[in-house]
């Protein structure tokens, strides 16, 4: 097994194991952890010789999730971190120190809904100590061959918000706005024993760990479905819609070929696989 993997074992096992009765929430480590390496991924930066990663990040919760982690959060910070550096030494990216998590708790999110800002940053270097070296791939210690940081200090980015079906919808401040103005009803899918929220901006359905809305049956596709919410006139309402997939979508037992209304209660199938659609009022 490798280490990346041994590495989610572990990050799993604070759900399962030892601290299982902390994290009765729908916010749990092991979805930190993708949707930080996520942000590692997409907040590369590349110099002369090297491409540098950020090597802090401010994880946002819910109050109710915050409170959730009180008394293991060095336990947590501490596996996401070793996850980092091997999802860094993984894709031979640098660090330029290693990876620090810290827990903020932001009011205007919901339970289950967490934000993450990332930044690269130069650590401090006193007076006569030898220049900081990045951490690189297969490394144990940070070490490389420059003679001095090779990136400045900035300022943490956007907060990209999730919700616990894995979601990227954006900055905080500008989902908040978008979900003010027009907020759909309440939708869930039921499948594989779990009843797991839609977002309010959509939902994509497949194996894929990128899709919003993640399934494990071999019978899906990567990307299988999309469930969209239509908000304007003259009829709003909830989509569906086939992503091309190898074993297509039907509702109420008739094969869908484009976008197609669907309501609470209404039969879909992604290939073999029966999926509930429910819509509170």
């Amino acid at each position: 097994m490798s280490v990346l993997r041994n590495l989610e074992s572990r990050i799993a096992g604070l759900v399962e194991g030892t601290f299982g009765r902390v994290f009765k929430t729908e916010v749990r480590p092991v979805e930190l952890a993708h949707k930080l390496a996520k942000e590692m991924d997409e907040h590369r930066t590349v110099s002369v010789s090297r491409t540098y990663v950020p090597n802090e990040y401010v994880v946002w919760l819910s109050p109710k999730d915050r409170a959730r982690y009180d008394g293991v959060e060095h336990e947590v910070a501490d596996e996401l971190s070793a996850y980092l550096l091997e999802h860094a030494r993984r894709e031979r990216v640098s660090l330029v120190s290693t990876p620090v998590i810290e827990f903020r708790t932001d009011d205007a999110l919901r339970l289950g809904e967490f934000g993450i800002q990332a930044r690269l940053v130069r650590p401090a270097q006193a007076a006569g100590e030898a220049p900081v070296r990045p951490a690189v791939p297969g490394g144990d210690a940070p070490v490389g061959g420059s003679t001095s940081a090779p990136v400045e200090q900035g300022d943490h980015g956007h907060t990209m918000v999730y919700s616990t079906a894995a979601r990227v919808q954006g900055p905080l401040r500008e989902e908040r706005a978008a979900a003010a103005a027009v907020r759909p009803p309440r939708a869930f899918v039921l499948a594989e024993g779990k009843r797991m929220p839609v977002p309010a901006e959509g939902a994509v359905i497949g194996r894929s760990r990128e899709c919003d809305i993640v399934l494990a049956d071999a019978n899906i596709s990567r990307r299988h479905a999309e469930l969209r919410w239509t908000g304007g006139p003259p009829s709003p309402g909830w989509t569906i819609n086939d992503m091309g997939s190898t074993n297509g979508v039907r509702v109420n037992g008739r094969p869908i070929t484009a976008a197609t209304a669907v309501a609470g209660g209404d039969r879909i199938e992604l290939g073999t696989v029966p999926i509930g659609f429910e819509v509170e009022r």
